[in-house]
């Protein structure tokens, strides 16, 4: 099984991988903040307990954690996940989110300004979720997902929200997750 943290990035990264796209959402600064994550029946501890344990672990460990992190353009923020979109990703609406993974796809089935639905489907799993857009500066998004050989479902509910145009040291991720 993987672990909390691992759980909620994963389920972040599905969360924001088309629907960011929708409108002219601003670069800069994001944090993706989850709840109501529920893996195979079993709830996954929110934003807020996995902080929490990831303080309690030795500092080599806590360390190689924020450096995976690191690695993958992100950064443990205050209630969740921070990642930097450019104003060139943005603008492109190349943003790092979609899995590029071989037998991957997305597909996006509904789109207005304000709601986008969208589906995917990997070689290990599938699902399908909803975007709903406050503003340029805010969207929530529902992702349900199916993995291949284990039982029950992963469902997620994401809100994002802008933090600002400074990003401060983290770079803006150039690959797709």
């Amino acid at each position: 099984m993987k672990s909390p943290l691992s759980l909620f990035v994963t389920a972040c990264l599905a969360a924001s991988a088309l629907p960011a796209q929708a409108l002219d959402i601003l670069p800069g600064l994001w944090e993706f903040e989850s709840k109501g994550v529920v893996a195979g029946g079993q709830p996954i501890p929110n934003m807020q307990e996995v902080m929490a344990q990831m303080q309690k672990l030795p500092p080599e460990q806590r360390k190689a954690m924020e450096d995976m992190l690191t690695q993958q353009g992100l950064q443990m923020g205050d209630k969740g996940v921070r990642a930097c979109l450019s104003a060139e990703q943005v603008k492109s609406q190349a943003l790092p989110f979609q899995d590029d993974r071989p037998g991957c796809n997305q597909e996006v089935t509904e789109r207005s300004e304000q709601l986008w639905k969208f589906r995917f489907h990997c070689l290990d799993s599938q699902g399908e979720g909803e975007t709903r857009f406050a503003s340029a500066r805010e969207f929530t998004t529902v992702v349900n997902i199916v993995t291949a050989g284990k039982s029950g479902v992963t469902h997620m509910e994401s809100h994002a929200r802008w933090v600002g145009d400074d990003c401060g040291g983290l770079e803006a991720s150039q690959g797709s997750r």
